[in-house]
């Protein structure tokens, strides 16, 4: 069994032991505590917003946090089955006072966790996460009397309230997407998204949707993760011409992947970067990525007179760096595409709706669009770790090793070359180093990795 507590919330295995994976009681004692903060953070405190992706344990999961939260003295507005994405826009369109979705994301059917959110509708800093936790492990929270009990009130209308704002943005343009005539195949690996990118389809005014794995049962058809190797359902019918392009999101929605008409994925790192140069033709902008991020985001941008920045990799951190710049678009490599002129959270249905925009207006098939854009290729690797080796001290040595390249050390050890980069940073929830590299071809970039990989051995 698994129990992971992190600044981007509580995370495990459903069952076991309290305290090994997530029982009950962890479930309880993590969102008391995260009452107890959103209450010490404002004591006016009233009500919070929860929300769930279809999976497996998701109606357990809910009934304990809402009873919990209830408990606390703070009122619940259940909004039922819901997109990560919807619960952040139900936070502020509610004036709720925070928020929590259950939904493990992409991880296997056996996970479920709680995402924490504030009164914006964004996640929680790195330091309030810090402080969630060390209330949970001092169990320091008081449960309300019972005159003080909060109250729990029902509204399944986000969904449909997502899709309207999403369709009101100045950048999509629901006319061209109908006039357009697109069949599109969606993989929703039968969680919430197959009840939301279908609807949110037919009313940009797709009339062709061809639907695979949208039943919101929890019961995984693959893996949830959308990279390539899970994909090989929808990839097989579209290379059997089903469809002019299709998508596929991770359980809780807010990470998009793309299949281009011919069976290839258009890659996760392009979903940002084809977005991101439409909203750049109509909002000239800065942009902001993650340092794991495809450099075509920065070249895209560049070409567009315009600023790119790179943030540490996390969503809070992305978003930081978003405000800090003023970015009109921004996101990270894994198909999470961030618009503030909505929210600012990574947000799937934003990114089908803009990128269908531009498929219609620029007439091309989904392959000819992806030629349009600097063409590179990532290679993930990873170094396991033993407890004695102090792992700072091998990325300040790395770093001195490169003294001469152009370093970032905001996240572990970035290094970019001319033609290419590398970046080493330790994992938070495994005894590993991260090796991300990107280079022209998967031969360059897999040969980076590899020499890098001695670098660090030998040190």
């Amino acid at each position: 069994m698994s129990l992971i507590k992190s600044i981007s919330g509580i995370r495990g295995t459903i069952g076991g032991r309290s305290g090994e994976g997530l029982s009950g009681v962890d479930i309880a004692k993590f969102t008391a505590a995260y009452c107890e903060f959103i209450k010490r953070e404002n004591p006016g405190a009233s009500r919070i917003v929860v929300g769930r992706d279809a999976r497996i344990s998701g109606a357990m999961v809910d009934h304990i946090v809402t009873g919990t939260v209830m408990s606390m003295g703070l009122d619940v507005v259940n909004i039922g089955l819901a997109t990560t994405p919807t619960v952040e826009l139900a936070v502020t369109g509610e004036h709720a006072d925070g928020g929590i979705i259950i939904t493990a994301s992409h991880n296997p059917v056996q996970w479920n966790a709680l995402k924490l959110l504030d009164r914006n509708g964004e996640f929680l800093s790195d330091a309030q996460g810090k402080e969630v936790i060390s209330i949970a492990e001092r169990e320091d929270y008081n449960f309300a009397d019972v005159m003080d009990l909060g109250q729990c009130y029902s509204n399944t209308t986000w969904g449909l309230r997502h899709i309207e704002m999403v369709k009101a943005l100045k950048v999509v343009d629901c006319d061209a997407i109908a006039k357009a005539g697109f069949t599109v195949a969606v993989d929703a690996v039968n969680s919430v998204g197959g009840i939301v990118i279908p609807a949110l389809l037919r009313s940009l005014g797709v009339k062709n949707v061809v639907e695979l794995n949208c039943e919101a049962n929890g019961r995984f058809a693959h893996t949830p993760e959308p990279i390539p190797e899970n994909l090989t359902q929808i990839s097989d019918l579209m290379k059997e011409g089903n469809a002019d392009v299709g998508f596929v999101v991770d359980p809780d929605v807010d990470r998009l992947a793309i299949v281009m008409e011919n069976g290839e994925m258009f890659v996760e790192e392009y979903t940002l970067v084809a977005v991101a140069d439409y909203i750049l033709g109509i909002t000239p902008g800065s942009t902001v990525s993650n340092l794991s991020s495809s450099r075509a985001l920065r070249d895209v941008t560049n070409a567009h007179g315009c600023e790119y920045s790179a943030a540490a990799v996390g969503e809070v951190n992305v978003v930081r760096k978003m405000k800090d710049t003023g970015a009109v678009i921004g996101g990270e490599g894994n198909g999470g595409v961030i618009y503030p002129e909505l929210h600012y959270g990574r947000d799937a249905l934003v990114g089908v709706a803009v990128f269908l925009t531009l498929l219609a207006k620029s007439g091309l098939k989904v392959s000819e669009l992806k030629k349009r854009y600097p063409q590179y290729v990532i290679s993930k690797n990873k170094i396991q770790l033993t407890p004695e080796i102090d792992v700072d001290a091998l990325l300040e040595k790395v770093k001195e090793r490169f003294a001469g390249e152009k370093v970032t050390d905001i996240d572990g050890v970035k290094i970019d070359f001319d033609d290419s980069w590398v970046h080493l940073r330790k994992s938070n929830t495994e005894p590993i180093i991260r090796i991300y590299s990107e280079a022209s071809t998967k031969e360059r970039a897999d040969e980076l990795a590899e020499n890098i990989k001695k670098i660090v051995g030998g040190i």
